[in-house]
């Protein structure tokens, strides 16, 4: 029970740190003139968008600064990152669908599953009965999901 607890809590915080860095790679990538006190700025100031303002970062605003570095997808396979949040949303998206008919999710989830590579993932993920979006509409609906069954953990 509290693997499961630690995982879907786990959930919620990884949405918005890949969402981060993904928005710092994309300006990274279009600034490439940029400075280090430029790159420095844009990363805190992402720090405040994105961030819970949970963490008391006195004394340590160095680490918060340098914080990108750890993400090592930036360095080896640039981009490649967003791909975790894209697939979390999904798995999020069936796992709920499962929670309201099991056998109609997991039937179309095998379907989208033997596609393949042969559509494009918007249809991919049409055929398995989730929405493509990132809309904060979206998300928001996929995070109280999550946050019910955690309540539920909780009962």
């Amino acid at each position: 029970m509290r693997a499961k607890k630690e995982q879907l809590q786990a959930t919620l915080t990884i949405l918005p740190w890949i969402a981060q860095v993904d928005a710092f790679q994309h300006w990274v990538y279009e600034n490439h003139n940029h400075t280090t006190e430029e790159r420095t700025a844009y990363w805190m100031e992402l720090n405040k968008r994105f961030g819970t303002g949970l963490t008391d970062w006195k004394g340590y605003e160095n680490t918060l600064a340098s914080s990108w570095q750890r993400q090592l997808h930036l360095f080896e396979v640039p981009f490649y990152y967003i791909e975790y949040g894209i697939a979390q949303l999904g798995a999020i998206g069936i796992w709920k669908n499962s929670k309201e008919n099991y056998s109609e999710a997991v039937s179309k989830y095998r379907h989208a599953l033997s596609l393949g590579y042969t559509k494009p993932m918007p249809e991919v993920y049409a055929q398995a009965g989730i929405d493509f979006k990132f809309s904060s509409t979206h998300i928001c609906a996929l995070a109280q999901f999550i946050e019910s069954e955690l309540e539920k953990l909780d009962a």
